[in-house]
């Protein structure tokens, strides 16, 4: 998992509120393998035609927010079922953070384990953002997750929280697997006490 520290992009506004799983990862998709067609699975049902073809009128399929980095979404986003694979979807389009009022609790869970950032802030607040970036398309958000910090266009900084064991974890780019591997050493030396001891 890559680290996740300072982050700048051009951020997209995702006006839908209740944004289930099932949107973002259709359940069809779900047993596919995770390499390049990733990308193309996330909100498919509402970036595609039956066809195949891209929705003009759909937000992530207009340039420039089509390479945004950052969705600044409507509140409860990720609700509904537990599946991982749609924070998967998310950052194989290109996604590091979601800006949202609130979030399915599963769904901040599995971000928080993958590298997508999940950034709470109130209501009144990720309105404001969204309309900033809608008025100027291209328009870039900033994230530094040392300071637990969102600065918006106008300058001004926006404070966020997150879970300190999340936030170490994001910071040093590991999922609890690849914390547990950097104890390796201290798991080794304690199972050769043991043994010497037995």
């Amino acid at each position: 998992m890559e680290p996740f520290t300072r982050y700048t992009a051009i951020a997209a506004p995702f006006d839908q509120a209740n944004v289930d799983t099932d949107q973002i990862m259709p359940a069809r998709f779900m047993r596919r393998p995770r390499d390049e067609r990733y990308a193309t699975y996330g909100f498919h049902d509402q970036r595609y035609t039956p066809e195949g073809a891209k929705r003009p009128d759909f937000i992530l399929n207009q340039p420039p927010f089509d390479a945004a980095g950052i969705l600044v979404a409507g509140r409860n986003f990720g609700v509904g079922s537990s599946r991982e694979a749609a924070v998967y979807a998310l950052l194989a389009m290109g996604h590091r953070c979601v800006v949202a009022p609130s979030f399915g609790d599963i769904f901040f869970s599995n971000a928080l384990k993958n590298g997508l950032l999940p950034v709470r802030l109130p209501e009144s607040t990720v309105n404001a953002l969204r309309q900033a970036v809608a008025t100027s398309p291209g328009t870039t958000l900033s994230v530094d997750l040392e300071r637990q910090e969102l600065t918006g266009p106008d300058g001004t900084a926006h404070q966020f929280a997150i879970p300190g064991f999340a936030r170490e974890c994001l910071l040093r780019g590991l999922d609890e697997i690849g914390l547990t591997l950097t104890l390796a050493p201290d798991i080794a030396a304690f199972e050769a006490r043991r043994d010497a001891a037995r």
